[in-house]
């Protein structure tokens, strides 16, 4: 097969499920955020041969869709059938390839540099719990107690410089979604939590990069000093493993967290930049993310909501759609500018699909059988629209693509071998991708 400005600051209670993914992105996981030194987002300028290094570097961007955007009012509308709904299409920079009308943008720029895949296909059809985990870690079972990690975590493993100071990964949010505490985070497992996201919801600067006002700095070393004597004294007699050395470099890169406030500080950017992405907290997040890779950071997400449109699906996405088409474009044609796009690979994806039968509240249901995800960047031959579903939506017509192909040409596209293996803590070999996993070759290039 071929296959409006973030919200004021504040501080979270300790009981709520915001505090306690902030005290495990920053304390448990990748927390260092800046770009080679504490001396602030430049740094690197002054080392040639490791700014090139840094220019180079490959990286992903995932703008994730939470909730489930409509394919319908996106990529795959079916004007004029039962399911297609009261939103026309528009002729696309490929011939013969028409989107809804909400996304004029992106339909002019798809010859450039976006590859669109129409036939997707996943079991997920669930917020929360194992179906949103398995769609993110490509379906991929876990081994007994081994989590299988998803696939953010895994992009930060392969991707990141292991010498830098930036996060590895960072997660921007504009809702989270609570069922039963089980959010749409991105998750490590056995490959060690330095490669977990900090988690940032509804606003643009991460909780605690800076010492509280009764800590001086001289206080913090100190602190931290005693915290190296102890894990050392905890470490002597004992085997070294991936475990202690994932929770030795989450707290040895804390100075850098805290020297990370320009990296975040889009009010650094010219009022036009601003401008072109727009008031929304989802374009604010997009310029953070394009300074963050720009500096290094090898895997930021974007989830994007709020799109479970049980009822008045219509209204829904005229308001959302627009401005996904307005961030997407910007952030791409923002990365290209600036000669990051092709090392950069961005994935649009949504939680789920939307079904074609529209139900009496004017609203579209879950649906998992066939939906639709864009690529575009890095590796992808732009132009290309793979797949097609049939006449009305309700199934894949040809080429169905399934999250371990859509994966494996993820990897493929930046440069890693999809079939590698990691090596479990038992010591057993884990591949990436399940064995014999195809690419989608047609959207690479």
């Amino acid at each position: 097969m071929r296959a409006c400005c973030p919200n004021t600051h504040r501080t979270a209670d300790p009981g709520t499920l915001d505090h306690m993914l902030s005290r495990r992105a920053f304390f448990g996981s990748s927390v260092g955020v800046i770009t080679g030194s504490a001396m602030g987002i430049n740094a690197l300028a002054l080392e040639p041969t490791v700014d090139k290094l840094k220019k180079n570097q490959k990286r992903a961007i995932v703008i994730f869709l939470s909730g489930g955007a409509s394919q319908f009012e996106t990529w795959d509308p079916k004007p004029g059938t039962s399911t297609g709904g009261p939103f026309q299409t528009i002729q696309t920079s490929v011939p013969g390839y028409r989107m809804c009308e909400l996304m004029p943008e992106m339909a002019a720029r798809l010859k450039k540099h976006t590859a669109v895949i129409r036939s997707f296909s996943s079991i997920n059809t669930e917020h929360g719990g194992e179906r949103v985990n398995a769609l993110l870690r490509g379906e991929r079972s876990d081994i007994g107690n081994l989590k299988a990690p998803s696939l953010g975590c895994m992009l930060a493993k392969e991707l990141c410089l292991p010498a830098s100071l930036v996060p590895h990964h960072v997660g921007f949010y504009t809702t989270y979604v609570g069922f039963n505490n089980n959010v749409q985070v991105d998750f490590a497992g056995y490959i060690g939590g330095q490669f977990e996201p900090i988690n940032i919801l509804n606003k643009i600067v991460p909780d605690a990069n800076r010492l509280p006002p009764t800590l001086t700095d001289d206080d913090h070393r100190e602190r931290a000093a005693l915290r190296d004597q102890l894990s050392q004294v905890f470490q002597n007699g004992r085997k070294t493993d991936s475990i202690l050395n994932s929770h030795h470099t989450a707290y040895s890169r804390v100075r850098g967290l805290m020297a990370s406030d320009k990296l975040f500080d889009i009010n650094l950017e010219s009022q036009k930049m601003r401008d072109r992405y727009g008031n929304s907290l989802f374009g604010q997040q997009a310029l953070a993310a394009r300074r963050l890779v720009e500096a290094g950071v090898p895997v930021v997400r974007l989830n994007r909501g709020w799109w479970d449109s049980h009822g008045e699906n219509f209204d829904i996405h005229a308001s959302l759609v627009p401005d996904l088409d307005r961030v997407m474009s910007t952030l791409l044609d923002d990365l290209q500018e600036r000669g990051l796009l092709e090392h950069t690979l961005v994935i649009t994806m949504s939680e789920m699909g939307r079904t074609p039968k529209i139900n009496t509240m004017r609203g579209r249901d879950h649906w998992g059988k066939c939906w639709s995800v864009a690529l575009s960047g890095c590796g992808i031959n732009p132009g290309i629209v793979y797949g097609k579903t049939n006449w009305n939506g309700t199934d894949v017509e040809e080429n169905k693509v399934t999250p371990a192909e859509l994966f494996a040409t993820i990897f493929a596209a930046l440069g890693i071998d999809h079939q590698k293996e990691y090596l479990s803590p038992d010591g057993r070999p884990v591949p990436i991708t399940p064995y014999k996993t195809q690419l989608i070759t047609d959207v690479l290039v």
